[in-house]
């Protein structure tokens, strides 16, 4: 069982790092030097643990499947423009004091401006 799970996280690592446009999964078992047997179940179980998506997708004339990270690595990017890390009153700033998160218009603004970036007009 030990040897499935690394077998997992390490195809859960190949799929993340290919970002949005994703995995065929023959390329994934192909990186992984595993069988089609052992990289559909791989697969299977990533996905029935809500970790990857998979998509079908007719390529070069057979159906297979490509495949989705859910959740991508974390970045500095998506915090980068965040006002609280420039802020003059951030060593003040805590839970419950004059000065905090909840009521800061600077942080509500960018949170608002930055769910609206991912978020395209006419959505899902």
């Amino acid at each position: 069982m030990r040897k499935q799970n690394s077998m997992e996280q390490k195809a859960l690592r190949i799929i993340m790092n290919e970002g949005e446009k994703g995995i065929l999964q023959s390329e994934l078992w192909r990186r992984m030097n595993a069988t089609s047997r052992e990289g559909s179940r791989i697969s299977i179980n990533l996905e029935k643990r809500g970790l990857i998506r998979r998509e079908r997708e007719l390529y070069n004339g057979r159906w297979t499947y490509r495949l989705y990270s859910k959740k991508q690595p974390v970045s500095i990017d998506s915090i980068i423009t965040c006002p609280c890390l420039t802020c003059e009153d951030s060593d003040r700033c805590g839970p419950g004091g004059k000065i905090n998160p909840n009521e800061c218009e600077r942080l509500t603004r960018w949170i608002l401006e930055s769910v609206a970036k991912d978020d395209p007009p006419g959505g899902e």
